[in-house]
This record gives structure tokens, C-alpha cells and sequence, in this order.
């Protein structure tokens, strides 16, 4: 039921906000009851509890599932308040100890090389906090339920969301060394039509800028394709053709050579997309910063420039990028 005036005999209880808090970070009433302990019929009553209290509608039912309202937002700052003076009462030497669970889904390669050795960094400053990886490559989602962070390729598209570029990265071809002692090296872009790509499955791919990576060349046969980008990597040393590969990923490999490297390099960008209640909490704010960090100490690495060279190519990226 939604109020319309404040209730004069009720002020909104402590409880009531805190339960607000968690399910405007998630916006579920599902994951907000797994995070405090509580069930979903509780979580709906003290919504409404706080509705009466504050005379109106603090949640709304959106596409992405519960989103504040105005006076949601008002009452949320307080609900953040309270949060943090609590949370201080356990601190020992006025220092916050940071505590939770901080959910993230990422791309396969910025799972593995970036968003894991990020979250390790966090356990050890911050052993109350967890960090879950959840490896996945497609668009922002509408729908950020059980989610925190989401880490996606190009510039996403987002509502009620807040969208934080955290860098560059460079796709490249590459060949094993088997497979170029058998067919050859492609002398130059058009040469690219004689063999087979090892990359995405065309017809689901979801991510608009990895569509467009390939348009640099002629169209290629394709060999071996997958939505996973380290079976790119495998069935590319495998000798199944050449893959359009993330450097950071082919150059650990010293079996596989790039190809056409000054012709070729497909630059695209990594985002973060959070909502912008879920980045004020401590213990997320942690997992970003550690990101950030991770992605700008890598940043040669990612832009394939194994041996620090390629300064001037990072700055004037080839106009062949998507």
C-alpha cells in the first residue's frame, strides 16, 4: 500500500532503512533477504513499514527490477549513515573494518588476468571480504539484479546506472608456429582471405564492439568458434587457423607468433557499470579501486606492447580499429 502522508505516530525505525539499504544496492527483495538473514515476506513488510513512516513510495518495480524513487534516495543517504556508524563501532583504532560479499561479472579474459588478481589484492587488505567472479561476455545488463559490478566491452548503453571506463586493450592476429610452417604467413590484409579465424560464433555474439573487430579484413573462412575466449587461445596453438586474439592473453604464449601486427590492432575499451548506491559501499569502493589499479599497472601488457615498445602505436591507435 502506498502512503501518501507521514504517519505522526511512527518515525522511520533504524531497521527499516537498513532494509531499504540492501535492496536498493541489489534491487531484489530476493537477494536483499539472503544478505541479511531475513525472507522475503519481512523484507516487503518493513519496506511498507517505511513507506508509512516517511509518507510515500521509496521503491518502484522497474524493467531491472526494484529502483528508488526520489524519496527512496532521500531516505537512503540516511540508511547510509547508519551503515557506517554502526559498521565503525567494531572498528579498532578508528580503522573500518570492511566486510561482505562483492559479486562482479566480467569477460573470460578480465576474469581470469585482471579481475581475479584485483580481488585477490582486496582479501588481503580486507579478509572479511569476498569477491565473486562470475566470467560472461555480453552487453551491460537492463537487469543488474545479484550483481555489484559488471565489466563490459565498449561504451555501454545504461539507466539508472553509472558507467566508469577502467581502459584500453588490443586484439591481434595470431598463428602458431606449426600452422605458419604449413600455410604460409599472410603477406598483407588481403592475404587474411585464404585462411580460417578462430574466433566468436557470429550468430550469438552479443557484444557490438567485438562484432566489428573483424571488419579490418577480408571475409575468412571460419575454423574453430566458441563464445570463450581461452578456447580461442587453445584452438589457435592448436594450429585450427588464425585467431583474433586479446594480446594480453596470446603473448604468454611463446608457440604463437602475431601476425601482420603493424596492420592489424583492434583496440577496444573495457567499462564498469555499477549502480551508484552499490559503488558508495566500502567494501565494493575496494574492488574498484583494486580494478582500476590492476588495469593501469597492465596497461602495456594489454595494449600487446610485450617488450615496453609500441608507445607511439598506443597513442595513435591503427585506423583500423573498430
Amino acid at each position: 500500500m502506498s502512503a501518501t502522508s507521514p504517519d505522526p505516530g511512527r518515525r522511520p525505525s533504524a531497521d527499516d532503512l537498513l532494509v531499504l539499504l540492501a535492496v536498493g544496492r541489489s534491487g531484489r527483495y530476493i537477494t536483499a533477504a539472503e544478505e541479511l538473514g531475513i525472507n522475503h515476506t519481512t523484507i516487503s513488510r518493513r519496506i511498507a513499514a517505511l513507506e508509512r513512516a516517511v509518507g510515500g513510495r521509496v521503491l518502484t518495480k522497474g524493467t531491472g527490477g526494484w529502483e528508488l524513487t526520489d524519496l527512496g534516495r532521500s531516505a537512503l543517504a540516511a540508511a547510509e549513515t547508519i551503515e557506517a556508524a554502526v559498521r565503525s563501532l567494531g572498528a579498532a583504532g578508528g580503522e573500518r573494518k570492511l566486510e561482505g560479499v562483492v559479486r562482479l561479472s566480467a569477460t573470460d579474459g578480465f576474469s581470469a588476468y585482471l579481475a581475479a588478481p584485483a580481488a585477490a589484492r582486496v582479501r588481503r587488505r580486507h579478509p572479511g571480504v569476498s569477491v565473486e567472479i562470475i566470467a560472461t561476455t555480453r552487453r551491460a545488463s537492463t537487469q543488474r539484479s545479484g550483481l555489484d559490478l559488471e565489466i563490459v566491452v565498449g561504451r555501454p548503453q545504461v539507466h539508472r546506472a553509472e558507467a566508469i571506463r577502467l581502459g584500453d586493450y588490443r586484439l591481434g592476429l595470431y598463428a602458431a608456429r606449426d600452422y605458419l610452417a604449413e600455410h604460409g604467413t599472410p603477406p598483407d590484409v588481403a592475404g587474411l582471405r585464404d585462411h580460417p579465424l578462430v574466433y566468436f560464433i557470429e550468430s550469438i555474439l552479443q557484444v557490438d564492439d567485438l562484432d566489428l573487430a573483424t571488419s579490418f579484413a577480408p571475409a575468412m573462412r571460419q575454423s574453430v568458434s566458441s563464445t570463450n575466449v581461452f578456447v580461442h587461445v587453445e584452438a589457435t596453438r592448436a594450429a585450427a587457423g588464425i585467431g583474433l586474439l586479446p594480446c594480453f592473453m596470446a603473448d604468454r604464449h611463446p608457440d604463437l607468433v602475431r601476425v601482420l601486427a603493424d596492420q592489424v590492432r583492434v583496440q577496444l575499451t573495457y567499462w564498469l557499470v555499477s549502480r551508484p548506491e552499490t559503488l558508495r559501499r566500502p567494501e565494493v569502493a575496494a574492488v574498484v579501486d583494486e580494478l582500476r589499479a590492476t588495469v593501469a599497472e597492465r596497461g602495456a601488457e594489454l595494449l600487446g606492447d610485450r617488450h615496453g615498445a609500441g608507445a607511439a602505436a598506443a597513442a595513435s591507435p591503427s585506423p583500423l580499429r573498430p
